[in-house]
């Protein structure tokens, strides 16, 4: 059986504190997009193994589809196995996602499939086992997210606006980042300001796009930079980075806007472009 696996923008993303463990503390409203991976799935007598035609990504037992499958039997006791083949169309590494939402994917189809022997609360716990993003892609639709991003409130006042993203091609380092960010341009005033935010709060796209990991990635890749200018001069309403990056994206108007900014848009060597719609109501497996 075929299932698709959609990436993820953050609208905002505000770092807020670091914590013992490492880790920083988030807050940051999420929501998918139409641009998908594909999963195929094969029930077997035992085992767990993942074909994948993407170079970059492992089919061992470190692939996080891999993981979440092995977890599910785990947890369950159920006696049986599974392959699955993954066709990759959401860049990796780009701050999308897409090894988040694999996992979270392969959790939900096996659950479903034997009858959802685990609740909604036990998937979440075992989405934050593999991946502080897998929570939010077992929730399933736009969310304010808090903790290192795996609390979450349903948030259901985003339009559904097509977006057009680029993938610069440049490898960008999560944990670099976030080793590197300056927590003290964070302060009180700010935290109290951006908490105001709640899910009743209308999404203003000319004042609410605002990633504080930009303070890094930016200085250190311009190429993000320069995509962000060639975003705004094709008629983006508002234009982000997702994540730590490198991928950014423009929020357009109508769908004949963005296709016109998909199809015109200066292309740099490498470099990918997707034309997609926000999800507004949500994308289980």
């Amino acid at each position: 059986m075929k299932v698709l696996s959609p990436a993820k923008i953050n609208l905002f993303l505000h770092v807020t504190g670091k914590r013992a463990d490492g880790y920083h503390d988030l807050f940051t409203l999420m929501c998918c997009i139409g641009l998908f991976d594909e999963l195929t799935f094969e029930l077997t007598d035992s085992g767990v193994s993942v074909r994948c035609d993407h170079s970059a990504v492992p089919s061992d037992a470190s692939n996080l589809a891999h993981r979440a499958a092995t977890l599910f039997f785990e947890r369950t006791g159920i006696q049986a196995g599974v392959s699955i083949t993954l066709v990759k169309h959401i860049p990796v590494a780009a701050g999308l996602g897409g090894g988040s939402s694999n996992a979270a994917t392969v959790l939900v189809w096996l659950n479903n499939r034997f009858g959802r022997p685990l609740s909604m609360d036990r998937l979440l716990e075992m989405g934050a086992l593999l991946g502080a993003d897998v929570p939010f892609f077992i929730f399933g639709r736009p969310a304010l997210a808090t903790g290192i991003g795996n609390r979450l409130v349903a948030y259901p006042l985003l339009p559904s606006l097509p977006v057009v993203l680029i993938h610069p091609d440049i490898p960008v380092s999560t944990g670099d980042i976030y080793k590197s960010f300056n927590l003290t341009l964070t302060n009180n005033k700010k935290i109290s300001t951006i908490h105001s935010f709640t899910k009743q709060t209308p999404f203003e796209f000319a004042k609410h796009l605002e990633n504080d990991l930009e303070t890094v990635t930016l200085e250190r890749y311009p190429e993000i930079g320069a995509a962000k200018k060639r975003l705004v001069a094709a008629g983006a309403r508002g234009v982000l980075m997702s994540g730590s990056g490198p991928a950014v994206f423009g929020v357009f108007k109508d769908p004949a806007a963005a296709e016109q900014a998909y199809a015109t848009i200066p292309r740099q060597t490498g470099e990918r472009l997707f034309c997609a719609t926000l999800l507004t109501a949500g994308h289980t497996a």
